[in-house]
């Protein structure tokens, strides 16, 4: 559906030259939700903006549907631009419109008679539970009604793919798991692509089936989110899994084990068979579990104990079949 291929992008900054994103190359597949995760400053969102060429990028190809897009003329970009919806953080909606004219908005820019535009709206505030508020102004809703409102006004002109750029940032937890159970939704009835930009490892674990890992401009690992998870290959990912924005499992200034279960494993007892097995007294850090895919998923960091002590524990885990890891002290490699 959408491949990148050695995508770079710099800017000019008084004079110096910046470098957001350095030789990129992902392949999005069609009816996926793909994740790009990273912490701020990471170049997501410019990467992002290069996939519909709102970036022009300094150097490689964006290929949709086979087309390179870099080398597309100006109508014909215009027309695959309408096959590529977008909502942002911070909603975009237009305050003096109401819901309805707000999601009318694209179909007049594309010259849809209005009898056309307003029933096409209405069907869309239908499938984002908003037909009650088709009236309403942007000032009377809520930040997840905004979002909602977004949604559908980015669904207007039947995308194919859908950028979603850190579009749940600025909500609550709980209205942020209403809103990714609806793109969730988009994904699966309508078949829209889905690419999210977030810097929320719990919210490629809701909804993505694949995530890449960005940092200084760079995609350090890509995989599905349960092996990055389970495994994660790069320091980024690592942070992004042991702490994220979720303060249960912090990364400590000890050496740690950290222990992961997967949907399997999360049911047996295995720590509590640990510790009975190898009589070795554990200082819990941190413990979380995660809903991946249906399944559970979990991870436990304790303090390293000494050597010997250690040495027992590795052998219970490669016995039993339990991912682990361990990690050194906070700022040391």
């Amino acid at each position: 559906m959408i491949r990148l291929e050695n995508i770079t992008k710099t800017f000019k900054v008084k004079g110096n030259e910046i470098t957001a994103v350095k030789d990129v190359s992902l392949h999005i597949k069609k009816g996926e939700i793909f994740g790009i995760i990273g912490f701020s400053g990471a170049g997501k969102s410019t990467l992002v903006r290069c996939m519909n060429l709102l970036e022009l990028p300094t150097a490689g190809s964006v290929f949709f549907d086979g087309h390179d897009l870099v080398k597309a003329g100006s109508k014909e970009l215009r027309d695959y631009r309408k096959k590529i919806g977008m909502i942002f953080q911070q909603f975009n909606l237009l305050e003096q419109r109401t819901v309805i004219a707000n999601v009318c908005y694209p179909l007049e820019l594309i010259g849809l008679r209005k009898k056309e535009a307003v029933s096409r709206a209405r069907e869309l505030l239908r499938i984002v539970d908003l037909s009650d508020k088709e009236l309403s102004y942007p000032s009377q809703l809520s930040g997840g009604q905004k979002q909602r409102v977004a949604i559908a006004r980015a669904l207007a002109t039947n995308p194919e793919v859908l950028l979603c750029d850190e579009a749940t940032s600025a909500l609550d937890p709980l209205t942020t798991r209403g809103v990714l159970s609806l793109i969730e939704k988009i994904n699966k009835e309508l078949g829209v692509t889905i690419v999210v930009i977030t810097h929320e490892m719990k919210v490629v674990e809701q909804i993505c089936s694949r995530v890449a890992v960005m940092n200084k401009g760079v995609v350090e690992e890509t995989g599905t989110v349960k092996d990055i998870f389970l495994n994660p290959k790069s320091d980024t990912g690592r942070k992004l899994v042991l702490s994220g924005d979720d303060k249960s499992v912090p990364q400590s200034d000890k050496e740690t084990i950290r222990i992961v279960f997967d949907g399997i494993s999360s049911y047996e007892p295995v720590f509590a068979n640990l510790i009975l097995e190898t009589g070795v007294k554990l200082n819990i850090m941190g413990a979380n579990t995660e809903d991946i895919g249906g399944s559970a998923y979990g991870q436990i960091l304790i303090e390293r104990p000494d050597e010997a002590s250690t040495e027992l524990i590795r052998k219970y885990l490669n016995k039993a079949g339990v991912g682990f890891e361990e990690l050194p002290a906070l700022g040391k490699k």
